[in-house]
């Protein structure tokens, strides 16, 4: 019979692959690089976790904010750049410093991700300048494309942190041009048809994340299909 007492064995655990292919990727991982090698001994990679979710909050809130000025569009650039930081330079800092926690880091990471969209979505829902149906087929979306990058990571072994080029870096450059626009043209005509900038941003987004998220489900379904062909 076994030691009641024995130390519990923690499961095997291989962290998958990343893939990260997206346009900005080179030059992004050379600067988080030497931001890792310059960054404080007191800071540690939970603190630029903690960051980049209350950036993200505060991208929400000042969205909301710019529902009654305008100055908000501008602050919630500000909280972008913050949350690029600390989404972005955790694990380069843990991987820089050999202090790795890979099942830590990936759960961590990827709830605080959850949150963190959940806050920026409601923020533009609440702006005024993207209707509230639109913000939320935009976070279904993202939600649903997220479920397929874990499943693929836990079955495949690979972890995409980009698609078609586009990785979150290029996403939230993307957002703070839209936000500048703002600024200028928040309303577009289409067909004598005006509509709000960033409701059709938000259709062009809903459309093209389903498309990378059913070309993800046929491509890893066909292969795990021929991975594990029946006799």
């Amino acid at each position: 019979m076994a030691n009641a007492g024995a130390a519990v064995q923690k499961p095997n655990f291989r962290e998958a692959d990343r893939a990260q292919v997206s346009f900005l990727a080179p030059l992004e991982k050379r600067c988080l690089i030497w931001l890792a090698h310059h960054t404080p001994k007191w800071i540690n990679s939970d603190h630029l976790t903690v960051l980049g979710l209350l950036a993200l909050l505060g991208t929400g809130l000042s969205y909301w904010w710019a529902r009654g000025n305008s100055a908000g569009l501008l602050l919630a650039i500000g909280f972008l750049i913050l949350n690029w930081l600390g989404d972005s330079l955790d694990g380069t800092l843990a991987r820089v410093r050999q202090r790795q926690r890979p099942r830590y880091g990936f759960y961590v990471d990827h709830v605080v991700d959850a949150f963190g969209t959940f806050f920026l979505l409601a923020g533009l829902g609440l702006s005024g300048y993207m209707s509230a149906p639109i913000a939320a087929g935009l976070l279904i979306a993202y939600f649903m494309l997220s479920i397929e990058v874990y499943l693929a990571t836990y079955t495949i072994g690979t972890f995409h942190l980009s698609f078609w080029k586009f990785s979150p870096t290029e996403l939230r450059i993307l957002l703070m041009a839209g936000n500048i626009a703002l600024l200028f043209r928040p309303v577009v005509g289409i067909l004598g048809v005006r509509y709000n900038l960033f409701d059709v941003g938000g259709l062009v987004g809903i459309i093209g994340i389903s498309l990378m998220l059913i070309s993800a489900v046929v491509r890893h379904t066909v292969f795990l299909y021929q991975s594990e062909r029946l006799p």
